[in-house]
This record gives C-alpha cells, sequence and structure tokens, in this order.
C-alpha cells in the first residue's frame, strides 16, 4: 500500500452529544459606589440585565438557564443519555447504514444500541438520529465507542468509528456502624456524605432487611401525631455535608426462637439510596449486602427481659431473666447469686434449674434489694453447667437508679 495515498474522506458525518439538563446561569454583580468614576452605571446596568433578579441584582442570583459548555460530570447511580447522530454530508445515496454504540467499562463491554437493523438507505442531507440510555453503576474510566458502516453506490463497504472517554465519579461516601443489643435486635447507623460540588435532594434512604429480619426507621419524630422528618422538611444535603440514619432491625419471630441460628446471621441487608440533583436529575445508589461481626455469646446467654428503671431504696423488686443454651449440647445448670456491696439477692442461692437443650431458653423471675443510693449495677449472677463443671459470671449485666422513695410535701 502507497504511505502517500490521501485518507478517502467518508461519505457520513458523526456526531455525539451528551443530554443533560441546563443550568441555572449565575450573575457576577460588578457595582461601585454613587461616588466613584463610573458614578451609578454599573448599578443601572446590573438591573438592565435579564439575567439578575428585580429588586435583587447584587445577590449573584440568576433566572436564566444556560446550555452546558462541557461534557460536565457523571456521577455513580445517575442515568448518562447520548445523542448519536448519523448525517449524509454526500451528493449521493447510501446504503445499508448500520450504527452501533456499545459502552466500555474496567469490567463489562455493553451494547446501547436500541436496534441492531440496518437502514436500507441514507439520502443526501439526510440523518439517522439515536438516543440511548445507560444507567452507570461502575464508578472509573468509561468509553464510549460509536461505529458506523455502510455501502456506497459503487458497492464499496465503508466502516469508521469514535471513541469519547469520560470519568464516573463517586457521588456518596457511605460508612456504617453496627450495635448488637442484648435481646438479638441490630442497630444500624448509617453516616451519608454528599461529596460532590453541588446540593442534593434526598428523597429516600431506606434498608432492604435480608430475609431474617424486619426493620424499623427511626429517622422521624411524631409532632402532634403526625409523623415528621428529623431532618426537617426540606432534606437537602448540601456539599461535604453528612448526615446519619438509624434502623432497628429485630428477628422475625420464626427464627428469634432459634438462638443458634440468629446468633451467627452476619448479613443483615442493603440501603437503598435515591436523590435528586440541580434540575431534577435522579440519581439512585444500591450498596452491597452489610454484614456485622457476629456477637460472641459464648455458650450460656442471659439476657434481662424486665427490670425497673428506678426502685426505692430497701425495698424488694423484680427481675425476669431469659437464659438461652447457644452451644449444641444439653446443659444441667445451678443458679449461684453473689450479693455486692449495693445490690442484695432475695432467695435461695445453689437453686437447680435442671437440663436445657440446645437452642432452648428458660425464664427466671428474680427479686433483689438495693442498699445504697443512686445508680446502681446489678451483678452477681453464677451459673454453672454440672456436666462439664464449668461456671459462666455475669456482673454489671442492668444498671438502675436507687432512691429513698421518702416524698416531702411543702
Amino acid at each position: 500500500m502507497d504511505v502517500n495515498q490521501p485518507k478517502q474522506e467518508h461519505l457520513l458525518a458523526l456526531k455525539v452529544m451528551r443530554l443533560t439538563k441546563p443550568t441555572l446561569f449565575t450573575n457576577i454583580p460588578v457595582t461601585c459606589e454613587e461616588r466613584d468614576l463610573p458614578g451609578n452605571l454599573f448599578n443601572q446596568l446590573m438591573k438592565d440585565d435579564p439575567s439578575t433578579v428585580k429588586g435583587a441584582e447584587t445577590l449573584m442570583l440568576g433566572e436564566m438557564l444556560t446550555l452546558p459548555q462541557n461534557f460536565g460530570n457523571i456521577f455513580l447511580g445517575e442515568t448518562f443519555s447520548s445523542y448519536i447522530s448519523v448525517h449524509n454530508d454526500s451528493n449521493q445515496v447510501v446504503k445499508d447504514i448500520l450504527v452501533k454504540a456499545d459502552l466500555q467499562t474496567s469490567s463489562q463491554r455493553l451494547n446501547l444500541s436500541a436496534s441492531s437493523a440496518a437502514v436500507a438507505e441514507l439520502k443526501p442531507d439526510c440523518c439517522i438520529d439515536d438516543v440511548i440510555h445507560h444507567e452507570v453503576k461502575e464508578i472509573g474510566t468509561h468509553i464510549l465507542v460509536c461505529a458506523v458502516s455502510y455501502t456506497t453506490q459503487t458497492g464499496e463497504k465503508m466502516y469508521f468509528r469514535k471513541f469519547f472517554k469520560f470519568q464516573v465519579l463517586k457521588p456518596l461516601d457511605v460508612k456504617t456502624k453496627f450495635y448488637n443489643a442484648e435481646t438479638d435486635e441490630v442497630f444500624l447507623e448509617a453516616q451519608i456524605q454528599n461529596i460532590t460540588t453541588s446540593p442534593m435532594f434526598m428523597e429516600k434512604v431506606s434498608l432492604e432487611p435480608s430475609m431474617m429480619y424486619n426493620v424499623a426507621e427511626l429517622n422521624t419524630v411524631d409532632i402532634a401525631g403526625e409523623s415528621e422528618s428529623t431532618f426537617g422538611a426540606r432534606t437537602y444535603l448540601q456539599p461535604m455535608d453528612t448526615r446519619q440514619y438509624l434502623y432497628c432491625l429485630k428477628p422475625k419471630q420464626e427464627f428469634a426462637e432459634k438462638a443458634g441460628v440468629i446468633k451467627g446471621v452476619t448479613v443483615i441487608g442493603k440501603l437503598d439510596i435515591v436523590w435528586k440533583t440541580n434540575l431534577g436529575e435522579r440519581g439512585r445508589l444500591q450498596t452491597s449486602q452489610l454484614q456485622r461481626m457476629a456477637p460472641g455469646y459464648g455458650d450460656v446467654r442471659l439476657s434481662l427481659e424486665t427490670i425497673p428503671d428506678t426502685v426505692n431504696l430497701e425495698e424488694p423488686f423484680d427481675i425476669t431473666c431469659k437464659i438461652t443454651n447457644c452451644s449444641e449440647r444439653t446443659m444441667d445448670l445451678v443458679l449461684e447469686m453473689c450479693n455486692t456491696n449495693s445490690i442484695h439477692w432475695c432467695g435461695v442461692s445453689g437453686r437447680q434449674l435442671g437440663k436445657l437443650h440446645p437452642s432452648s431458653s428458660l425464664y427466671l423471675a428474680l427479686t433483689l434489694l438495693s442498699s445504697v443510693q443512686g445508680l446502681q449495677s446489678v451483678s452477681g449472677l453464677r451459673l454453672t453447667d454440672t456436666f462439664l463443671k464449668r461456671t459462666y459470671e455475669y456482673d454489671d449485666i442492668a444498671q438502675l437508679s436507687c432512691s429513698s422513695g421518702v416524698k416531702v410535701s411543702i
């Protein structure tokens, strides 16, 4: 092939434009004092500028829309839309035109063309238009590959393609924390930060629990019988601001009764986040399955079912304990109660509780008495498995407030 041979010009022209909404025009005020040399000239120019708000010309507020001058930013979770146009710039009819659009990411290649059928012919000054859409689900470099093939009047097959490279950025920074309660409940705190340069309207932030849990959102308060968001009526998240969402997950009844099963559950669910930016552009992100660190209860788990918040000095009060066998063997348990300096147990220590099978539970009603005022810690319970001669100690299992119980009349 002759390297000096000029490259053949194509009969078709390809144009690719990103479809995005316009932005608000921001006026840059230039003003001065009336006693300065320009006098009132700058102020009058701002008042005459159609892009300023009447009466607030110096506040840099615009009321006109401007078309984007560049490709702009694309964030993970948003929908990428593009307009593809193939125009016949020649004076002859072109046949068998096939337009193909692929999106190449770091992990896959996606076909975005609306139709895979070829157009029979394209007359001069006519065009083939197509609009493609794709919900961006990966961050990093993306390459839009547009390929055009056609046949000239002389039967020659022609082919060319163009590449359009763009970056997909991360819009949100999501951090999660788990808190395992003694009652098998799991509290999830989700910290969501807006790391873009524009405010976001947070349309929805919800938690889709795994099959073993029911979820309750703790992001609303009851005011005058109506539920209101803790973030206020306008849930805007400014750039670099962080918002904390709280959820409570409770095991479903069929799983709550199986202590050994629910103890080892690490998969909690996934967050579903929906937001809008600028003029209503919608974005959506779903996290992967969130996993917690399974709590280590040991072989025997003791939890409190009922306990009063406050008690009177030297007056007996009752609590209810739940004892669960989390091991895979049967236990024969003996209960011992040891007094502390402030809390005294009422009853017989060394009581036989009998056999407790794996994943089974039993309830104990116990009576205590506090001899010291203030915030006191309930301690001193001991469970001994007579089969293995192993003792399990439980201290600081709860706190309660003890008052004198004396009412003073004024």
